[in-house]
Formats: C-alpha cells, structure tokens, sequence
C-alpha cells in the first residue's frame, strides 16, 4: 500500500473551501474562472507530488469484504441514451463488441462473453472521486494488459484512448492514461461489481478501473480502445473530456 503525503482529494476540498467555492463533482460543468484556476493549481501540485516521492507501479490499496459499501454512487450517465446502447441494452449485450485498434498489429473485436472467458482479475477497492465522495466496491474482469499484448500493442504507442457510449452536451465522452496506467497490475476492463455483472448505472458492459487515479479517469461504458502516440488529435488534445471541458488535470494520481 502506498499512501499519498497530500491526499488529492482533501487538497482540492479545502483549497476550493478556502476560496468559497464548491465542487460541484464529476458530472457537472463548473464554469467559474477562480475554480478552474485553483483545480489547476492544486493538480499541478499533486502531480509533481505524485511523480516525485510515488511509485507508480505500486499498488492500490485492496480491502475485505466487510468494509465494501452498502451504497455505491452512480455518477455521471446513469444510462447512455444513444439508440446504439439502448439497443444493445435490450439485448443483454449480447451482439455488443469492444473494438482494440489504433496502433495494434492485431485489431480486435470482442464480445462480452469473450471478455469473461479470459483470466479475470478481481479486487476490491475505493473510488474517490473529485467531487469529495469514496466507496469501496469489488470489480472483476480482465487486466488490460492482457488484452494490450493479445491485440499487438506498437512500440510506438503512448496512450490508450478509451471512446464510450454516453454523451456530455452532444459530445461522446472519452478519457486516455498511458502505457503506465495500462499495463498496472491492478488495471482491469471490468465486467463485473460486487459479485453481480456490471449494472448499467455502473458503465455495463465494462468500464475502466484505473485504481491509482481519480474516478474521472475510470471511464464507464467503454466501446472502443484507441492505442495512439498523440493525444493532440483526440477532442481537445488534454487527454478526456473533463480535461478539455474544466480544466482537470489528465494526470490524476492518488
């Protein structure tokens, strides 16, 4: 276990208190200058916290049984409305497929069962999101990496994109981490949340659990991982949506 000197969290909690503004969380637009400044800076301050005195290979902190969450938050979409999901939805996800491409010799299509016949993964973890809200839940589902090797992975790949069904404002959401993120240990595409299959509210069919970042950076309903070397031509170029909408960091180490 390695645990942060500045908790993320509590020093955007109380930078923002001090500057009598609120958070008003992941799934909500924020546009107020002083904000933005301020997440700015306390990101920046955490990242070359992070990158200093961390390893980031490390791994996150996993718990018992006893101590997951009776309740555990739906944020964000709660049920993408495109008629592609919906339709997918009313199927089980059963003609649903995760597209792997980019920079892969080997481009793949997967279907949910493929995804739960390979070897699995499960932990139970904590979410903390930006907004000031932790929950503890378990996930199951297959390292990232595994499904990065199979696919081909280039040498000149840097990041991973991950392009999902919901959309914020008429725009897909998207979210990056890179090859570091990708192929840690604890990095699952999963399939599965306390001992159930996904629920829909929770990103079914999978969603990406990046268990040393943020919850923004864990993005639900993922239909498409993008391997490229840039991220200059993906939305804005910072790397996901709340980057390039509020001004988060793409870098959200905890």
């Amino acid at each position: 276990m390695n645990t942060p000197i500045i908790p993320r969290r509590k020093l955007l909690g109380g930078l923002a208190a001090g500057a009598g503004l609120a958070l008003t969380g992941c799934d909500r637009l924020n546009e107020s200058d002083g904000f933005r400044s301020i997440l700015r800076g306390a990101e920046s301050l955490n990242k070359a916290s992070q990158r200093l005195i961390t390893d980031r290979a490390a791994l996150a902190r996993e718990f018992p049984e006893s101590a997951m969450s009776p309740i555990f938050r739906m944020n964000g979409t709660i049920s993408p409305a495109s008629d592609e999901y919906q339709q997918h939805q009313r199927e089980g996800f059963a003609n649903w497929r995760l597209k792997i491409d980019g920079l892969v010799s080997k481009p793949m299509e997967l279907s949910l069962a493929q995804l739960m016949a390979m070897p699995a993964r499960e932990q139970i973890t904590r979410h903390d999101c930006v907004e000031g809200w932790s929950a503890i839940g378990k996930w199951r589902g297959p390292p990232l990496g595994l499904l990065l090797k199979a696919a081909g992975l280039s040498t000149r790949a840097r990041y991973l994109v991950f392009h999902c069904a919901d959309f914020f404002d008429g725009d897909p959401y998207y979210e990056s981490i890179d090859l570091i993120d990708a192929f840690h240990p604890q990095t699952i595409l999963a399939w599965g949340m306390n001992g159930g299959m996904l629920p829909v509210g929770h990103g079914a069919p999978v969603r990406l659990r990046v268990e040393r970042q943020l919850g923004y950076k864990h993005a639900k309903y993922v239909m498409r991982i993008e391997a490229t070397d840039s991220l200059s031509g993906i939305g804005r170029g910072k790397g996901g949506y709340w980057e390039d909408e509020i001004d988060y960091e793409w870098y959200a180490g905890i």
